[in-house]
């Protein structure tokens, strides 16, 4: 699953891991390698789509300066099955 900020520029291609846990109600789901991006689905498909929002909601935010190559990044997402 891919996705891509257009902002002009060259992009770097990256891939970030994602962790899913069922819990009660759906399955849990985060990125550990960006501090404090979680998300939740009620079915696996939806996690991962709320993940890629969320990593992509992430990057955006965070601050350039402190992760300058987040600017230019575009999110492949590589699963790891439970």
């Amino acid at each position: 699953m891919t996705s891509a900020k257009t902002t002009g520029r060259k992009t770097t291609r990256m891939k970030f891991e994602i962790i899913m846990e069922p819990d009660e109600d759906g399955f849990h789901v985060w990125c550990p390698a960006l501090r404090g991006c979680h998300s939740f689905g009620l079915t696996r498909d939806e996690a991962r789509q709320n993940i890629k929002d969320a990593i992509e909601g992430w990057l955006e935010s965070a601050d350039p300066t402190e992760h300058p190559i987040l600017e230019r990044a575009r999110i492949e997402i590589a699963y790891v099955q439970p």
